[in-house]
């Protein structure tokens, strides 16, 4: 089990490193706020689209494919998102930080670390595939909705506007990029080597360029005034969906593989990608970076818990 701690530690922090190195970065005036700015842009647009379009076409869905338990794995995504929505509705007197706590909460950083921690116990990505089919599309296109319904920047005449909220969601270059790769993967169509190469170093430019951009954006006094509802969020994603819905996976027969899928998805930290999408989308992004920096640190320890825990009692 020590190789389990030593790996999660492994897989975490190089990457809140990164994120360290942006603030240093910026601190010291080699980037500034207009890079950022491009570099989330960037990411929005052209990298992140490129990743997942990349991702869902390697991914072997028709030989791996089990439709339960890609349904679960939905269906669990979509209960945690409404359940985030909800609770931040109900609850946040900052009404301008709904969308952001909202996404932050619930998307995990599934495709990032998931197929690292299977290949690491198992030899092979396993389920995450499936798992990432399950709940990652779901991730993206809800947090597409959740973000233009809630945008602080918005009039409120706009807010009340279906035509422009479907309007900014089928415009997205997420939904679109989700929708391309669903389509090349299902029909099984192979791109031109030369064309998947430059998709697959586009898309490895999403990462580390969002780390630093989340690093540059990260201010520490904006952080400390929304520290509250950053902890909750924390909370929430590393322990509270775990603790509901693995006993759940557990009673109806996921172990090993598919049991170790699920905790990825739901117990890993928050996607740096919720900070592209929350700043493109007209969001101050500081509750989301302080999410994705508590998330990415805790997550070492939390992960690496509900796996020795999982692992002791055998379903591992």
């Amino acid at each position: 089990m020590l190789s389990n701690f030593i790996f999660s530690l492994n897989a975490t922090v190089p990457v809140f490193l990164i994120i360290v190195l942006g603030y240093v970065l910026k601190r010291i005036g080699f980037i500034d706020d207009n890079f950022v700015r491009i570099a989330n842009k960037i990411n929005f647009v052209v990298a992140l689209p490129a990743l997942l379009i990349h991702d869902m076409m390697q991914s072997e869905f028709k030989k791996m494919m089990d439709g339960y338990f890609v349904l679960f794995c939905a269906v669990v995504t979509v209960v945690s998102i409404l359940a985030s929505w909800l609770f931040t509705k109900l609850l946040m007197k900052d009404k301008t930080l709904v969308g952001e706590f909202a996404q932050a909460a619930y998307r995990s950083s599934a495709a990032l670390l998931g197929t690292a921690f299977v290949i690491n116990m198992y030899g092979n990505s396993g389920l995450v595939p499936l798992m990432i089919l399950g709940a990652v599309p779901l991730y993206n296109i809800c947090a597409v909705i959740i973000l233009t319904v809630e945008c602080p920047d918005k009039s409120e005449d706009d807010r009340k506007t279906i035509g422009s909220t479907m309007k900014g969601i089928l415009t997205n270059p997420i939904v679109i990029a989700i929708a391309v790769g669903i389509v090349l993967a299902f029909l099984d169509i192979r791109l031109p080597r030369m064309i998947d190469a430059t998709l697959d170093t586009v898309g490895k430019l999403s990462t580390p360029i969002a780390l630093i951009g989340i690093g540059g954006a990260f201010e520490i006094n904006k952080a400390l005034k929304k520290w509250k509802p950053a902890a909750i969020a924390t909370f929430m994603k590393l322990i509270g969906w775990g603790v509901i819905f693995i006993p759940i996976a557990i009673a109806l027969g996921y172990t090993h593989e598919k049991l170790i899928a699920i905790i990825i998805m739901l117990c890993s930290p928050t996607t740096a990608s919720c900070f592209i999408m929350a700043k493109s989308m007209k969001h101050e992004g500081t509750l989301t970076s302080s999410t994705i920096v508590l998330t990415t640190f805790f997550s070492a320890f939390t992960m690496t818990a509900v796996i020795f825990v999982c692992k002791t009692l055998g379903y591992l």
